[in-house]
């Protein structure tokens, strides 16, 4: 009830002409979820992947206690148990397939194996849409090619495994409206091999991926000199999709959004921009910071090859990387200590990063899907705007939030709220010249979609 008269409030501030944009209510449940999130189980998990020896996707896959063969049986013997204890909520399962030679990383091919944990969404309507989380469960010593060095991948990456792991042990507990995929890809440090495959195999059989997010090196808060940087979690976030082989140019329908300013609002920077406002709400100790890029220079994560297969995908990473704790092997030169130790780990910092997650993940799965077709007309010469949609289809939605802001501006200022029975509706003394406008569907417990950015339409 808290909630419909919040959402009944800010319709009324809108109508009465008050636009400044309010933040939405809080759902009990999510805080729930994002509160039991364990900085101790976290912990737990990251020491025993390490326990493995080395997880590098050609090590062993006979050994019961090394290698990544012994890796992967124990993620997915984890996933089903949080699955017994949930009442068989989460479908586990192994994706493998036979990735062929690829020069240098796997000259000789190999058995790649992801640990897909499933949890299936319970609306007739939304139960479609799929939000993907990943983290790689390889790791990697100095050499790309040394399958038997120790490698312990404490930070990269078996903080993003660990928590990835425990969205799923937690969230597994509760239903949501859309489907939640959490994954342990492997062959990362391959070339992105696994979660490529995913990805691939997704866009190829239609599946509606909504949202994809990695966690990849989310554990770190040392800097070199000593001091400690708690103060935000990284989110890299792509904006101008990017054209893969063998496409040369950019579709039409990106050059029409470029030419009108709409260059931060593609589907990914709609998506940051809304982890962003959600992690405000839940998980107000730990600031996501938005990087306008794809990701770090000279790396890589499990998001691009989401990104190219047009999902929107984004990264999640620690505040400061230390070189001397990556992709090194474990040794001490000059009292400097080098390799991916567990002890290194801030495991509260991590658990926070794993709240961010639970919070937009389950925020984005109880909210209807993104408004489609959105268009702002372009008729004629006014200083009012109008745009319209199509109807979503949930049978929880309760309306549609017009938002804007200044076309420099990050972050949303301004909102409307709409009843669900209207697809068109014109904001009086607003000029689609001077700001950016987006539209988003919400429910009646005021779960609140991302934004879509609206095409020209040139008829009435």
């Amino acid at each position: 009830m808290l909630f419909r008269l919040f959402a009944f409030a800010v319709s009324l501030a809108a109508v009465a002409g008050v636009r400044a944009q309010v933040p939405a209510p809080r759902d009990p449940e999510i805080e729930k979820i994002v509160a039991e999130i364990s900085p101790a189980r976290i912990e737990a998990t990251i020491r025993k992947l390490v326990t493995f020896k080395t997880r590098h996707t050609l090590s062993t896959t006979t050994s019961p206690d090394t290698g990544i063969g012994a890796a992967r049986n124990w993620i997915k013997s984890e996933l089903e148990r949080y699955s017994r204890e949930s009442g068989g909520r989460l479908s586990v399962e192994f994706n493998a397939f036979q990735q062929p030679p690829s020069p240098p990383r796997l000259p000789q091919g190999a058995e790649i194996v992801n640990v897909v944990a499933t949890l299936p969404g319970k609306q007739t309507g939304a139960k479609e849409r799929v939000y993907v989380v990943s983290g790689h469960y390889d790791s990697r010593s100095l050499g790309i090619m040394d399958t038997d060095t120790f490698a312990p991948g404490a930070n990269d990456d078996a903080s993003g495994t660990a928590a990835v792991m425990e969205l799923a042990r937690v969230m597994a507990k509760y239903e949501f409206d859309a489907t939640i995929v959490f994954m342990a890809v492997a062959a990362e440090e391959q070339g992105l091999q696994g979660a490529r495959h995913w990805a691939v195999t997704a866009k190829e059989k239609g599946v509606n991926v909504a949202a994809m997010f990695t966690n990849d090196i989310v554990g770190n808060t040392l800097r070199e000199d000593g001091t400690r940087d708690r103060s935000h979690v990284r989110l890299f976030a792509e904006g101008v999709p990017v054209p893969v082989a063998p496409a040369r140019e950019l579709p039409a329908e990106v050059l029409a959004q470029l030419r009108t300013g709409g260059e931060n609002d593609f589907p990914t920077r709609q998506l940051a921009r809304a982890i962003q406002a959600t992690a405000a709400r839940y998980v107000p100790q730990l600031p996501v910071k938005i990087h306008y890029r794809r990701d770090r220079y000279l790396r890589g994560g499990d998001h691009s090859p989401f990104l190219d297969a047009g999902f929107a995908a984004v990264r999640f990473s620690d505040t400061y990387e230390l070189y001397a704790r990556q992709h090194q092997n474990v040794r001490e030169e000059n009292g400097v200590q080098y390799g991916d130790l567990p002890d290194f780990v801030d495991f509260a910092y991590t658990a926070d990063v794993a709240r961010v997650n639970a919070a937009a993940l389950a925020e984005f799965s109880r909210a209807p899907a993104i408004p489609r077709g959105v268009e702002v007309e372009t008729v004629r010469l006014e200083n009012d705007t109008v745009l319209r949609w199509e109807a979503n289809t949930e049978p929880d939605l309760a309306g549609y939030r017009i938002v804007w802001r200044d076309t420099a501006a990050p972050q949303w200022e301004h909102a409307i709220d709409v009843p669900k029975t209207e697809t068109r509706h014109t904001v009086k003394g607003v000029s689609k010249d001077n700001v950016v406008f987006g539209v988003q569907a919400f429910d009646a417990a005021g779960h609140v979609s991302p934004a879509v950015y609206p095409k020209p339409r040139t008829t009435p």
